[in-house]
């Protein structure tokens, strides 16, 4: 009856042929029973994943090739940003027909690898991803592309020939941040990044690092300052710029919880903003409106770039995505208000 069996799927019969056991053997050490010692169940596992076994979780499966449901993994859901993007995407998803299994990866690398498994396990139609903190290679990708999982990079994302990335031009907009902090009159300016692995922040420090240069100023190394970019950066942030005697006149942090951080410090510390020191954050979080002065920002379009990355995606499983596309870049803009406007300048 084997030759009944659709082209490239791996059944547990494949896997006890491969590992010279029994086909209960293989099913136990599948579902982590006690009864399979812990080496076997381990070897199991790994064996599994390497021929591209799918755990079929629901009988439904069995009967039907679509389960009509999409794989998302972000970093962190606690973001203002991520969950603009997951509404988007939900309102997209939802009209089509389809539901999300969201899974974050606690900007964890081992944990994304997880979640894609169990993702795939659950044979989701296509997977969603914006990457973690830590994550280098495609490697945890295989299955899926091995499979032809159709798969959308958004925000942050890998370049990759037969997936799709929906982005904005975190270049430009790291070029047209600091060159505003510039036209304000600021000469010594610090830019704090996020994870520089990551592609969001790579391209605005590289945004920055041109600003600098176009209008010649000279970077400094001591400049930059690399951080998890939480809501509590600015206390390390300033204390460390106070240590280091580099105290600048201009900040451009890669996100808008550490600009209204470095704010509230900055002022606890007698530093005016923005006489003393002018600062722009990045994404445009409701956060920007409510602290004093209100903060310069970039507006990203969290909630546009779900509904976009989804739609493609759809578009994909359903056949109507003529054209081939790699990659999608959508619009930003600077937003300028008090916490960037000196005394003086425009």
């Amino acid at each position: 009856m084997t030759g009944m069996k659709k082209k490239g799927e791996v059944t547990i019969y494949d896997i006890s042929r491969a590992l010279n056991i029994s086909a209960s053997t293989v099913s136990r050490g599948l579902n982590n029973s006690p009864r399979v010692r812990k080496e076997l169940r381990k070897k199991i596992m790994q064996t599994a994943q390497e021929m591209g076994y799918q755990h079929n979780k629901f009988a439904a499966n069995l009967r039907q090739k679509r389960t009509r449901t999409l794989g998302v993994i972000i970093p962190r859901i606690d973001s203002h940003f991520m969950s603009t993007v997951i509404s988007g995407m939900e309102k997209v998803a939802n009209i089509a027909g389809y539901q999300l299994l969201i899974s974050q990866s606690e900007e964890s690398a081992t944990l994304e690898e997880a979640n894609i498994q169990a993702l795939f396990n659950s044979r989701v139609d296509g997977l969603l991803v914006s990457l973690s903190y830590e994550t280098k290679t495609k490697d945890a990708f295989a299955n899926i592309l091995r499979k032809d999982i159709p798969l959308v990079f958004f925000d942050r994302v890998f370049e990759c020939g037969n997936c799709i990335s929906v982005v904005i031009d975190n270049y430009r907009a790291g070029y047209e941040a600091t060159q505003h902090i510039i036209d304000q009159g600021c000469r010594k300016i610090v830019h704090v990044a996020g994870n520089l692995n990551r592609n969001v922040y790579n391209d605005r420090y590289r945004g920055y690092r041109q600003a600098l240069a176009d209008n010649s100023i000279e970077f400094n190394d001591k400049m930059l300052i690399v951080t998890h970019l939480g809501d509590d950066a600015g206390v390390s942030i300033i204390n460390h710029l106070l240590n280091n005697g580099s105290m600048p006149d201009g900040i451009f942090t890669a996100n808008d919880n550490s600009a209204v951080s470095l704010i509230c410090e900055l002022k606890r510390k007698g530093f005016r903003v923005p006489d003393d020191i002018a600062v722009v954050g990045f994404n445009d979080d409701p956060v920007s409106r409510i602290v004093e002065p209100n903060l310069t920002t970039v507006r990203y379009p969290g909630r546009a770039m779900g509904e976009v990355a989804a739609s493609t995606m759809i578009r994909n499983l359903e056949g109507t995505q003529y054209e081939k596309v790699n990659s999608i870049t959508l619009s930003h803009e600077l937003i300028v208000r008090q916490s960037s406007l000196r005394k003086g300048q425009p």
